[in-house]
């Protein structure tokens, strides 16, 4: 569950972090970015499953197959670790390699039907997981909050 570190509240209940830096997004964004890492990725080691796996999944689902490469490209994850997150769904039965008919050096990654089931188990305990991350917001907050953050994020990817 998020909530204050016990040096930003003192037993009186005030906050003791200065005004000037409560009010900068920057530092806002970074608190909660720390919090809410630490409880999707606790939440999710819960559920014996880590972010990665999720991002990979979730990935294949939407945009399909694809090469080691172009996950690494969807996801953000680097390549490097990409073959130990595709070793671990192999292992789990969750996706499918298989040789690229046209490249027999790179394999296509599939989501297997063991993975569809195991993606629909992850998005409701990363629903849970966000119901208590944006706890004190209303649904129609929770909405404008996401579409406020995207917009930020799509206007920094393009700069």
């Amino acid at each position: 569950m998020i909530r204050a570190e016990a040096a930003d509240i003192p037993d009186d209940g005030a906050p003791r972090t200065p005004d000037r830096l409560r009010r900068r997004a920057s530092r806002l964004l970074s608190q909660l970015t720390v919090r809410s890492d630490r409880l999707i990725t606790e939440g999710l080691a819960e559920a014996d499953a880590r972010k990665w796996h999720y991002a990979v999944l979730a990935s294949l689902l939407e945009h399909g197959p694809g090469s080691q490469a172009a996950l690494s490209r969807r996801t953000g994850i680097y390549c490097s670790d990409m073959v130990g997150v595709l070793n671990e769904l192999t292992e789990r039965g969750l996706v499918e390699r298989t040789p690229d008919p046209e490249d027999r050096r790179r394999n296509i990654i599939t989501i297997s039907a063991r993975g569809r089931r195991r993606l629909h188990h992850l998005d409701k305990v990363l629903d849970d997981l966000h119901d208590l991350l944006l706890a004190p917001l209303s649904p129609t907050e929770r909405d404008q909050f996401v579409q406020l953050l995207t917009r930020l994020l799509d206007h920094h990817a393009r700069s």
